[in-house]
């Protein structure tokens, strides 16, 4: 994609990134371990780990058609968007990276220290197998800036923004009886639900993988979420979490809180969740009046952009149950929208270091209420064999006000509205370590989250490829 305006990172930046991958592969170098209490190397382990610190990754790229789509991104998560978004006008074929999760690499490791607890951490890299570029939606975005819907490259916000380590940056210490204690950036409580019930956990196959928004808890930047304190635990048959995401300066501003509870028995688990955000951002490219009056305003559109502020509640239950090969899945979630208790001015700087030129703190005065609800199944055909079948389904409120209160069409995305996605999909994994994958998606938007959109529908179609070591 070419746009005449890009982000510079720091110097910093530039000089960390590639620092820090060359450590990883000389520390993991030798494909082999050490055995337990001697300098003797273990023969035939195929592991990369190395006193305790492991280097592992995936690469997965694949081939889809789209019917409605913007043209590839090199720096959004899977590159076209498969679930229909505003810009999607026309039907493409293209090479895509990241179709069942990100392409990542990283360092974890594990070590014991006193009766069964040990100390643990995660450094994880996420970028597309297709450019060589680390992810960065927020980049995604701005490169849209006063362009017109025909003639944007596919794009969207989510919590990945150019970070060194975007997926993972954090350390704890962990217990099998007691549980996991972590600090850093990490994966809200809520985004582990999604991704443990989704019948179909991917980009390509799934609404919910697709999108941030239900692991976010009402906001697809908060799905991974920076500072954050977080504690699980398994006692028995009993799940237990609990999150914190520390604010500014020690206040409640960005701050986040969530919790879990669930169980288990025979076949059937079930977990219900809270989450509770403050200051929670969602950004969108800027109109061209609004490029016109960044000069004026000191900022530059290469790293600007739009964005709406809002206190978002949510509440989510979801389970599985398995019955010899079969295995169902649903879930449902309820997500309130409100308008901050701490209003952010123009100029924020965002994750990544963007600045936010145009603040809406306003834009629920009339609450906004956003149903998520899914159902699947997932069978193995054989050991190396899973098909899966799901839909997912969206319904929102009419939360618009003045002359649009109560609507029920596409005039306003403040009209109530609806989005329904259908799924199949198959992965095959033919050797430990690479597996196959195809399938196809439907998605229709209607009402007021079909406002402003160029089509109101697509079907991705997806073959691929994953590499796992």
């Amino acid at each position: 994609m070419t746009s005449q305006f890009y982000r510079v990172p720091s110097a910093l930046h530039t000089m960390l990134f590639p620092m820090v991958l060359t450590a990883m592969l000389l520390i993991a170098s030798p494909a082999v371990v050490l055995a337990q209490g001697t300098n003797a190397l273990v023969p035939h382990d195929d592991s990369l780990t190395w006193y305790g610190i492991t280097l592992y990754g995936v690469i997965d790229a694949g081939l889809q058609y789209d019917t409605h789509a913007a043209p590839v991104s090199d720096y959004f998560t899977d590159g076209v968007a498969e679930v229909i978004q505003k810009n999607g006008n026309k039907s493409q074929f293209a090479a895509v990276p990241n179709n069942m999760g990100f392409s990542r690499i990283g360092l974890k490791g594990d070590e014991p220290l006193f009766g069964d607890w040990s100390g643990l951490f995660e450094l994880t890299t996420v970028f597309s197998p297709l450019s060589g570029n680390v992810l960065d939606c927020l980049k995604s975005v701005t490169v849209n800036n006063g362009k017109p819907l025909t003639a944007q490259t596919s794009g969207a916000d989510c919590p990945i923004a150019g970070q060194a380590f975007g997926r993972a940056a954090y350390a704890g210490l962990v217990s099998h009886t007691v549980g996991s204690f972590t600090l850093g950036r990490q994966r809200s409580l809520l985004g582990d639900g999604i991704f443990q019930y989704d019948p179909a956990p991917s980009f390509a196959f799934s609404v919910i993988g697709f999108s941030g928004i239900p692991g976010g808890g009402g906001d697809a930047e908060d799905l991974f979420l920076d500072s954050s304190l977080k504690y699980t635990a398994k006692y028995g048959p009993i799940h237990i979490g609990a999150l914190y995401q520390f604010g500014a300066a020690g206040g409640s501003e960005n701050s986040a809180l969530q919790f879990q509870l669930g169980g288990e028995t025979a076949g059937l688990s079930v977990d219900a969740y809270y989450s509770r955000k403050k200051n929670a951002i969602t950004t969108v490219f800027l109109s061209a009046a609004q490029v016109a009056a960044l000069p004026a305003l000191g900022y530059s559109s290469g790293n600007s952009l739009a964005a709406t502020v809002s206190d978002n509640t949510a509440y989510a239950v979801m389970g599985s149950y398995t019955f010899g090969a079969p295995k169902i899945f649903a879930g449902y979630e309820q997500i309130e929208y409100s308008n901050p208790s701490h209003p952010l001015e123009p100029g924020y700087s965002n994750i990544g270091g963007y600045i936010l030129a145009f603040v809406n703190n306003a834009a629920y005065d009339h609450h906004r209420t956003l149903q998520i609800f899914w159902s699947g199944l997932r069978y193995s055909v054989t050991p190396r064999l899973d098909v899966a079948a799901a839909y997912y389904g969206y319904r929102q409120n009419s939360y618009a006000i003045g002359a649009n209160a109560g609507c029920t069409s596409n005039k306003s995305p403040g009209c109530s509205g609806t989005l329904n996605g259908l799924s199949l999909s198959a992965d095959w994994r033919f050797s430990k370590r690479f597996d196959v994958y195809a399938g196809t998606m439907r998605t229709s938007v209607a009402d007021g989250l079909s406002s402003g959109y160029l089509n109101t529908s697509n079907i991705a179609t997806t073959v691929g490829v994953r590499f796992s070591f």
